[in-house]
């Protein structure tokens, strides 16, 4: 008479459960990072003789860099052909054409990514473009002070 049973259970972990936890997490974690800020880009603008302040908070902001790479409100455009920009200003922009646009361009940028952009924007019919700069410094350095 045997009093043990011959067979014995063998112990496992289901992780089919934790996998799908854990993928869950990585998916929640990719979709709310924010890759690319507005304050990383580093644009140095122009300078002018005098500026207006009045900005819009519902202005589309269109960014260019140095490199000639262009930012629709802090999304990239992979792609600099003028097609590959209309469509990107169209998607973020809206259907709205009387929205004010700002272009905020680096001082170094070529001149002619600057055209592009303003081709691409009076091609779709925005006719409220405001070219962002900063004051002139006088040859101390110091801002002319405002009368």
């Amino acid at each position: 008479m045997r009093l043990r049973s011959a067979r014995q259970d063998d112990f496992e972990i289901n992780v089919i459960s934790l996998i799908d936890v854990m993928l869950t997490l990585l998916m929640f974690f990719v979709m709310t990072t924010t890759f690319v800020q507005h304050s990383v880009m580093k644009v140095t603008l122009p300078e002018a003789s005098e500026t207006t302040t009045d900005t819009q908070r519902d202005a589309l902001i269109v960014m260019i860099d140095s490199n000639s790479h262009y930012f629709i409100d802090n999304n990239e455009v992979l792609n600099p052909a003028l097609d590959t920009l209309k469509e990107a200003i169209s998607r973020i922009g809206g259907d709205n054409r009387d929205r004010p646009v700002i272009l905020r361009a680096d001082a170094m940028t070529p001149h002619q990514a600057v055209v592009t952009a303003m081709d691409a924007l009076a091609q779709l019919g925005f006719v409220h473009l405001s070219i962002a700069t900063t004051r002139t410094r006088d040859a101390s350095g110091k801002e002319p002070a405002r009368p």
